[in-house]
């Protein structure tokens, strides 16, 4: 699989191939047409509830690891659609938050690639 993950906002690159919005939420500020979405995947996306306890004062990222993992495993149907569906082509994974380094675009794209 090969798979890139960047944010939403940044350009738009013809080496993205398939863009795969990761978030649950639409982005803040940003067009359908300038998004140039592909596929989104709501349901492989961190619940409302984790998303919510991950940003406020409870959230470790250790935590959120642990738990979004175990939100995974029972989408494994979803993941593996969703891997059919990028097949051998590039994809980019595209979030939203300001995070580079800890984001659940990585560890989806993990999970996949270990089905």
């Amino acid at each position: 699989m090969n798979v890139r993950i960047k944010r939403v906002y940044d350009p738009v690159e013809t080496s993205d191939g398939l863009r795969v919005l990761v978030d649950r939420l639409w982005p803040r500020g940003l067009s359908k047409a300038a998004a140039k979405i592909d596929l989104w995947p709501k349901s492989l996306a961190p619940s409302h509830e984790l998303r919510r306890w991950f940003h406020g004062e409870d959230g470790s990222w250790t935590d959120f690891k642990r738990r979004y993992k175990k939100e995974l495993a029972v989408r494994t149907a979803e993941a593996l659609e969703l891997r059919k569906q990028i097949g051998r082509r590039r994809a980019t994974f595209v979030y939203a938050t300001k995070t580079e380094t800890h984001n659940h675009a990585q560890l989806l794209r993990a999970f996949l690639e270990s089905l």
